[in-house]
């Protein structure tokens, strides 16, 4: 299983694919839709509460009736390796010298005749996936069946079949695979808009090879955004799911898969409460286009976001801290041809209401180069909206930036001066100003010496004196859009 190692206390998204390389225990990563009528399942009353009776769904004729359209599958590849690692179990009671005055010399004379040029290993993966076509149509995780050059699909009647891999998608982490065959058992597909948080799910897939194992549990959250995952708003549930997991359906408990099981987030690799699965529309979405085409192209708006708390809530003078607070504007980008500016609070997209930011990367990855989108936002105190025709992504993405702690109460603590022509220039800015000192609240914020300040609550700064303005018309916040390199993002801070 791949893991991602985050220092201090920050957590770990692991894809759950399993697998081995040349014995070790390492991960090796990597139509038309079915529309089967929903199991009724029937649900065994028990004691509850005076005010609602609780119902239990029944598991068991969810698995005997979709648990057939589940599969295992089995990856092989190749995987480069050089030849001038060291040699295993030259050390300890492995070791073919033991303690001889001679050993390193050894050593070294049969590494020195391995060096070579790299070569390559077999590599082994297992994970999961379910049928969606009685023609052979099998949805999973693009990262199961990445780098793969044999892939097996075993049934669970143990049939096997040699596989192709049509399309996969890295970015929403969906692979759409084929096999030959046909009259075969299909899932049912529900509607993720219709999960509620508190649901029961059901998920089935081969958690450490262990084909066809069955665990529950219910939602947590929905729409959440994952570190690097931003372009999938995944369905949070504390349903175990382990390596081998991925790629396998989450079902409600109509029998229905509303989720592909994907990731989990845990400190030691293991399941610890925390999985997360995709949208079932976004994996329909995406094998559409990969059936039709063979591949993906993901739209593009050309801004980075980042998510706005109280603070800046008061600062941007908004009702409530929701929308996707835009940091910066790729030049000659979509969104800058459309009017977009630094400082402007995304609030809606067509009519759909942007919460958090990862809302919007979300909505976008959904949409395809060439459409067009209808952008309600906030600018300067006043709704406003504006029409934006969005571009092919080619790799970029819609950035979602983090935002810095809040500072206390007290001044704004920063000593500025204009910048200088070489500076501008080596910035890559027209406008702004230098901080030459950061304290008190500013520095709290995250605000350093060094930085460029470029506006005060969206509005861009051109002198000493205008910052000045800026914060003493301020109530008891301010958002200051700073960049730092390359990097640009909107601090918070508290006036008092």
């Amino acid at each position: 299983m791949k893991t991602v190692s985050l220092k201090s206390t920050r957590l770990v998204i692991a894809l759950l694919a399993a697998g081995v390389i040349g014995g070790a225990g390492v991960t090796a990563f990597h139509a038309e839709r079915a529309h089967a009528a929903p199991a009724p399942v029937v649900a065994t009353s028990v004691s509850a509460s005076p005010i609602t009776p609780i119902a239990l769904p029944d598991f068991a004729q969810i698995v005997q009736r979709y648990g057939p359209a589940v599969v295992n599958i089995s990856v092989t590849g190749t995987t480069k390796v050089s030849d001038d690692m060291p040699m295993a179990g030259h050390q300890g009671k492995d070791d073919p010298f033991g303690n001889d005055p001679f050993f390193e010399f050894f050593r070294q004379f049969q590494q020195g005749q391995q060096q070579g040029a790299p070569r390559e290993v077999p590599t082994r993966a297992q994970g999961s996936g379910f049928i969606i076509n009685p023609d052979g149509i099998i949805l999973t995780n693009a990262h199961v069946v990445h780098g793969a050059k044999v892939v097996t699909v075993k049934l669970t009647d143990r049939r096997e079949f040699r596989a192709k891999v049509l399309g996969a998608d890295p970015k929403t982490d969906i692979a759409v695979l084929k096999i030959d065959a046909h009259n075969l058992p299909v899932v049912a597909l529900g509607k993720t808009s219709d999960l509620r948080v508190g649901d029961w799910v059901l998920a089935i897939g081969s958690p450490f090879g262990f084909e066809n194992s069955v665990s529950a549990g219910i939602v947590s959250a929905k729409g959440r955004s994952l570190p690097d995952d931003s372009a999938v708003p995944f369905i949070q549930t504390d349903v175990a799911v382990n390596p081998g997991n991925s790629g396998g359906p989450l079902f409600n408990t109509h029998g229905e898969v509303v989720g592909i099981n994907s990731q989990i987030y845990s400190q030691t690799g293991g399941f610890e409460g925390l999985s997360f699965a995709i949208p079932i529309n976004v994996a329909l979405t995406m094998e559409q286009k990969i059936v039709a085409t063979g591949k993906v192209e993901h739209a593009r708006l050309g801004v980075s976001v980042q998510d706005i708390n109280q603070t800046l809530a008061n600062s941007f003078k908004l009702a409530k801290p929701e929308g996707a607070l835009v940091a910066s504007v790729v030049k000659g980008g979509p969104a800058e041809k459309a009017g977009l500016q630094s400082g402007d609070v995304i609030q809606s997209v067509n009519g759909q209401p942007i919460v958090s930011s990862g809302d919007l990367p979300a909505i976008i990855g959904l949409d395809s180069p060439g459409d067009t989108l209808k952008l309600g936002i906030w600018r300067k105190d006043a709704p406003l909206t504006v029409t934006a025709r969005l571009g092919n992504a080619e790799g970029k993405s819609t950035q979602v930036a983090s935002n810095s702690p809040a500072a206390g109460q007290g001044k704004l603590g920063l000593t500025v001066r204009p910048l200088q022509g070489d500076e501008k220039r080596e910035a890559g800015v027209n406008n702004g100003v230098l901080i030459e000192d950061a304290s008190g609240p500013a520095a709290m914020a995250g605000v350093q010496s060094g930085d460029v300040l470029l506006a005060i609550n969206g509005t861009p700064v051109k002198s000493v004196e205008q910052v000045r303005s800026a914060v003493a018309q301020s109530g008891k916040s301010v958002a200051l859009l700073i960049q730092r390199g390359d990097d640009k993002i909107f601090v918070p801070v508290q006036l008092g």
